[in-house]
């Protein structure tokens, strides 16, 4: 038993850090909790969701890497090793430095996005071509749920030098636009007086030797919410379409 103690005492260091590391997490949710309901919410903010999850992400990390630091220096060996390292910490530096640089930059550019707030988790975006909604920012990468289901893991160094077009940073609420097509010679303007309700804007928004493609907008109270409310558009114009005997088909 006397020689298995270093081992034994590092075993227990790392299972304490976890559970350290579990029990503050949990106790920051809590928290968490208390402020919704003290503030008489359902939910946070984008903005303090956002943050909140970046700090315990980063109080979790740091506990487990300091757990880790103790249960290593348990061992004669690492501690001599340490000891070394340390006094040549300069060199272990530039070494470290240059070998994490790309990770380094992606935790340091998720703590400025975490700040900054450039997006949010819930905030409807388009990057690089891709629209979907923000799933989850973490330390170095951020998940974003793409329209079709796929998620778009980007490393926030790249979301920190890019450009990106928020859609509901400023309002959550998020412009719906569907399209159905009348053959050549339909009735366009019959069509369009078909959807044209408050809070709706129809249009013909293209016209060629396959027919006339008209578009519709609306308002969604939330990105989330979007996709309901384009299948419901959609719909309620098909049917009004072929109630009045207009052919259509949804816009490919």
């Amino acid at each position: 038993m006397t020689e298995h103690r270093n081992e034994l005492t590092a075993a227990a260091t790392v299972v304490g850090a976890l559970v350290v590391a579990e029990l503050v997490d949990r106790a920051l949710a809590r928290r968490g909790q208390r402020l919704r309901e003290a503030v008489g919410v359902g939910e946070l903010s984008p903005v303090a969701a956002t943050r909140l999850r970046l700090v315990r992400r980063l109080i979790f990390a740091t506990i487990i890497v300091i757990g880790l630091g103790f249960a290593l220096v348990q061992f004669p060996s690492v501690k001599r090793l340490a000891t070394g390292i340390l006094a040549s910490s300069a060199v272990l530096g530039l070494v470290v430095g240059f070998a994490a640089r790309q990770t380094l930059a992606n935790a340091i550019a998720g703590i400025l996005l975490a700040i900054t707030q450039p997006i949010r988790i819930g905030d409807l975006v388009t990057f690089e071509g891709e629209t979907g909604q923000v799933e989850d920012v973490r330390l170095t990468y951020t998940y974003i749920r793409l329209d079709d289901g796929r998620r778009l893991v980007v490393p926030n160094e790249r979301l920190a030098q890019s450009s990106i077009q928020n859609h509901t940073v400023v309002d959550p609420a998020v412009q719906v636009e569907v399209s159905v097509w009348l053959p050549p010679g339909g009735d366009a303007d019959r069509a369009l007086e078909l959807i044209g309700e408050e809070g709706i804007e129809a249009k013909v928004a293209e016209v060629d030797k396959d027919g006339v493609r008209l578009s519709a907008t609306t308002w969604a109270e939330s990105a989330s919410e979007r996709g309901g409310v384009a299948a419901r558009l959609r719909q309620l114009w098909l049917r009004r379409l072929r109630d009045e005997g207009l052919s259509s088909e949804v816009a490919p």
